[in-house]
Formats: structure tokens, C-alpha cells, sequence
């Protein structure tokens, strides 16, 4: 994936730019109530909502009630700093840190001042919460806990976060058409389409086609690298984090 320090692609989107790890835009908040702070922690709700959602509708909340307290805790956790005093990237891993923060939350809410609240009485993020259950009633139905399907979804959230930013970085450079093309040659990808096929649309020789595919997965690697570091307290447990990720997918 395209990654905010690799030298291969010299182009880089502002929403990769918001912050250099998640953490620092915890830290950075927790510190000041400016807009661009305000700013930062939306985009990180933004993008990493869902797994909480499925981890409530996983631990039996209905719809609305995941709903609510997913909302709840972003609008009245997180934007308004309350779990933000507390945080400490020595702690661990984001992901970590943002489930434990949101389980306090569940321990301290009751059913009844979740109903109040609902309606608008709560600050309302601009989640995207039309295609919240159409998920969650996709993903698998066998044994998974809450926690791990927390964790799964953690890691499919990152992954395709990662291509979405690749395929913007292509398209900044005209490149579009040859990542609609590649895509399917990405890891987790299982492509049927001959190479041939491809490198016709593209009126390209095979060869070409085959180093393309190989920068691409290059670009895709360097991305998540600079994304898994996002989420760790330290750069030295990347990798561990990309192997954790890795084997929960595989519970899948």
C-alpha cells in the first residue's frame, strides 16, 4: 500500500497525511481543542468504526442499541476528549486500546440512557451507518467471539483501507485503468483472468504486465508497513502486528 515515507511514489493524498500514527492524533487532541485536532480524530472514526460496531452486534446488542453505543462512544468518548486524557501509546496497540476503551463504556451504560439519548439528544458523528447490519450479517456465523471478530474486522477495515488509498494514488496519476486491471493481482486477491487478457486491454506485453503487478504489490506492502505503524505504539512491533493480523484473517 502506498505509505507516507516510501520513496517509490513520490505522489501523496492529504487524508495520508492527517497524522503520522493514530496515536499522535490521540496525543495531539488530548492536548489542544483546535479545529485540525477535531478534524484528525473524525477521519479516525470515520475509518475505523465498524469494527466496534460488529464487536457489539457480536456480544448481542441489537442493531440499534450497537448503533447507539458505537455513536456514543465516538461522539462522547473520543471527540470530546473523555478517554483521551489516559492515553498512552507505551500501553500497546490502538486497536487495543480503542476496543478496552469502548468495553468501559458498555460496563458503564445502561439500557435506559442509551433510549434517552437516542434521537439526538447525543452529538451525531457523519458515520456511514447504511451498510452497518449488510455487513455484519456477512460476516462469518461460526465461533468467532466478539473479540475476534473485532479483530477480524480490525484487519479487513486496514487492508482496505490500504487498497482504497493505493487506487487513489493511481488515479492522481492517470494510472486508473492499470489498477482497475492489477487489483485483482493484490495479496488476499484470487484472480482467474488470464494475463494474457490483461496485458491486451492494456496493450501491454505479458512482461510488462508481470513488473507492473510486482510494483503494485511493492507499493501495497510499503502502504500497510506505514499503516500498521499507524496503530502501534512502537515501530518495532510492526511486524508483530502484521503477523497477528494475518493469522486472524485466517480464523476466518
Amino acid at each position: 500500500m502506498p505509505d507516507a515515507s516510501a520513496p517509490t511514489v513520490a505522489c501523496q493524498r492529504s487524508d495520508e497525511r492527517f497524522a503520522s500514527t493514530h496515536w499522535s492524533v490521540i496525543l495531539a487532541a488530548a492536548r489542544t481543542e483546535s479545529p485540525q485536532a477535531r478534524e484528525a480524530l473524525e477521519k479516525l472514526c470515520a475509518a475505523y468504526w465498524y469494527p466496534l460496531y460488529a464487536y457489539l452486534r457480536r456480544s448481542g446488542c441489537r442493531p440499534d442499541a450497537a448503533e447507539d453505543l458505537t455513536q456514543e462512544f465516538f461522539a462522547t468518548r473520543v471527540i470530546n476528549r473523555r478517554v483521551l486524557q489516559g492515553a498512552n501509546p507505551a500501553g500497546g496497540r490502538f486497536r487495543s486500546w480503542l476496543l478496552t476503551s469502548l468495553q468501559n463504556l458498555v460496563r458503564n451504560e445502561h439500557a435506559k440512557e442509551m433510549a434517552a439519548k437516542r434521537g439526538g439528544r447525543v452529538p451525531h458523528l457523519p458515520l456511514n451507518w447504511q451498510d452497518a447490519e449488510g455487513r455484519y450479517l456477512a460476516e462469518p456465523g461460526h465461533g468467532l467471539t466478539p473479540e475476534r471478530l473485532y479483530e477480524r474486522s480490525w484487519a479487513l477495515t486496514l487492508l482496505e483501507r490500504v487498497v482504497r488509498l493505493l487506487g487513489a494514488r493511481y488515479a492522481d496519476t492517470g494510472r486508473t485503468q492499470l489498477f482497475d486491471e492489477l487489483k485483482q493481482f493484490l495479496p488476499g486477491e484470487h484472480s482467474t483472468r488470464p494475463l494474457a487478457g490483461v496485458a491486451a486491454r492494456l496493450n501491454r506485453s505479458e512482461d510488462a504486465v508481470k513488473m507492473a503487478i510486482s510494483r503494485l504489490r511493492r507499493e501495497y506492502g510499503e502502504l500497510l508497513t506505514v499503516e500498521l505503524r499507524r496503530t502501534v505504539g512502537d515501530a518495532r512491533e510492526v511486524e508483530a502486528e502484521r503477523q497477528h493480523l494475518l493469522a486472524v484473517l485466517g480464523d476466518g
